[in-house]
């Protein structure tokens, strides 16, 4: 039997594009004499399509393209997802399902009974689970067919359910066990993927076909890599990261394993790769071309604008550099040269005499007070507004530059440096910007050695350091990762060795500070806890602060 991974880059709602995607690669599986291929999970609509699946008609036009499928599946079996109603009034209105086509009928439906409801997840929000398993039976073989959580509740991986689905499957013999998958990027995952999968092939024995979407869906980013992996553990082939990829494999050959053909994962290389993936896609996939950043001459700001630049052409970036009477000549220079390296259209707006009419037109209520951060969220306010009307006005969308370490503490100005469309380095901590930094230099210097060297600096007052209002980053962040991702309290993180005083004041920053995350552009995901739906805090918590 040859069966056929299809890892697609869908997009939500699009039904005509997502089904024209599945056909051709219907095609090219039958031009490789394939028995079955396997899209991704919910392949049809998207994932994840929220609150759309509450809409009769996005329900409707999923059965459509399963419909088309049907029409085609002479010949060779398709597996793809698909929602389904739930024909019983009790419970959710919806089922997660995966269907299996063949020569123009439906042999089976099998729907996902483990629906993950954590992090950024809610599918119990929408969907009713199995509760009944049974394998398929295709060319003599017999198919495990379950959906992405199903195969995550196996020993002590991720105990969170009270019944295992292949559990369920095993006494009908199957010969092989396909999942198809959503099962989104952060910098861990892929390694946690792999042992998930080899997990279940270790407990039942028989191999696994997993085929995983690609793809950034605004904040959520899906990094591919689908996985065959044969009965000996042994990674029989691992599918590209972020990339689309159809291949087909003999069964055989998979069952007799013997081969290992595990990429080796790079954190930093995963990162920037999702972070480039999560621009060009939140770009195409809401019909937008050029992108408009401020380029301040510090690190964040020139990495996003590399970042950007590979994502979506040096055609179509703008930078707007806006100096003050605090921003340093070099400053100006290195952003200068940074754009002027990317082959970017720049812009240089000076924002002192716009911050002088504020200072006049403010003289008289301001009179006796010192000069304090109410003076320098005026400038980044400017800023916020100048690179606004850029966007208006050329149809530009605003990146926002801030960085994780800085959004965790509310070190940013609401409704200036935090404008934007979509916040490309929201989870990454500033001690992973540095290490980001040396990536992109890896192969000839891009970013000007004295933008990576320099003091961190808002230089909105004289000789201003991040250092003046925060702790050192390398002191600081593997506070936050420790708070943030680890969910330690305070008592455990000063057990761990952090200075009482340190915990207490960083912790206080962060959660004072959750109304201003609450309004920040959304932030591509990399970590396994980044700002957004993942980490869902009470603006007016007591606890902690």
């Amino acid at each position: 039997m040859r069966i056929t991974i299809s890892q697609l880059n869908l997009h939500i709602g699009n039904f005509e594009g997502n089904l024209a995607k599945m056909l051709a690669a219907v095609e090219t599986a039958k031009s490789q004499h394939s028995d079955l291929i396997c899209f991704p999970e919910l392949a049809v609509c998207g994932y994840p399509a929220r609150d759309f699946f509450e809409f009769d008609d996005f329900i409707r036009r999923c059965q459509h393209s399963v419909e088309e499928l049907r029409k085609v599946s002479q010949d060779i079996g398709i597996i793809v997802g698909s929602p389904t109603r739930n024909p019983v009034l009790a419970g959710k209105d919806l089922y997660n399902s995966a269907y299996f086509l063949y020569n123009g009928e439906i042999l089976g439906i099998q729907h996902k009974a483990l629906l993950p409801t954590y992090d950024i997840f809610d599918e119990y929000r929408y969907f009713e689970p199995a509760k009944e398993f049974k394998t398929i039976e295709f060319k003599g073989k017999r198919i495990a067919l379950v959906i992405c959580e199903d195969i995550w509740n196996v020993g002590d991986i991720n105990p969170l359910y009270t019944i295992c689905p292949l559990d369920e499957m095993m006494p009908q013999k199957p010969d092989f066990i396909v999942n198809i998958s959503a099962s989104p990027f952060d910098y861990a995952h892929a390694e946690a993927r792999i042992r998930t999968v080899r997990a279940n092939v270790e407990r039942y024995k028989i191999p696994m076909f997993y085929a995983n979407q690609v793809g950034g869906q605004t904040d959520v980013i899906f990094d591919g890599g689908s996985l065959v992996v044969s009965p000996d553990g042994l990674v029989f082939d691992e599918m590209p990261y972020f990339e689309e990829c159809l291949k087909t494999y003999e069964l055989d050959a998979v069952v007799g394993g013997n081969q290992n053909h595990e990429q080796p994962k790079d954190k930093i290389k995963l990162i920037h790769d999702a972070l480039v993936v999560g621009i060009h896609d939140y770009f195409q996939k809401l019909g937008f071309k050029k992108a408009i950043l401020g380029l301040s001459g510090g690190i964040d700001s020139a990495i996003t604008a590399v970042l950007a630049t590979k994502a979506l052409g040096a055609e179509n970036v703008r930078v707007l550099l806006m100096p003050s009477q605090f921003s340093s000549g070099h400053s100006v220079d290195d952003a200068k040269l940074l754009a002027e390296t990317l082959g970017i259209q720049y812009d240089i707006v000076a924002i002192k005499p716009m911050y002088d009419a504020f200072e006049t037109a403010l003289k008289a209520q301001f009179a006796g007070q010192a000069f304090n951060v109410t003076e320098e969220n005026i400038q980044a306010r400017i800023r916020g507004t100048l690179l606004m009307a850029m966007s208006n006005k050329f149809g530009n969308i605003l990146l926002n530059t801030t960085n994780k370490s800085e959004m965790s503490v509310g070190y940013g100005t609401l409704y200036g440096d935090m404008c934007g469309g979509i916040a490309v380095l929201g989870d990454v901590y500033k001690t992973e910007i540095y290490e980001l930094v040396k990536y992109l230099n890896k192969d000839g210097e891009v970013v000007p050695q004295n933008t990576i060297t320099k003091p961190p600096s808002a230089e909105l007052r004289p000789g201003q350091k991040d250092t003046d209002s925060l702790p050192p980053y390398e002191v600081l962040d593997p506070l936050l990762f420790q708070y943030i991702e680890c969910r330690k309290g305070p008592d455990e993180l000063i057990a761990m060795g952090f200075e009482e005083a340190l915990v207490k004041r960083v912790l206080r920053m962060v959660n004072i500070n959750e109304f201003k995350r609450e309004q920040a552009a959304p932030v591509i995901r990399v970590s396994t806890k980044a700002f957004g739906m993942g980490r869902r805090m009470p603006i007016v918590g007591k606890y902690l602060s």
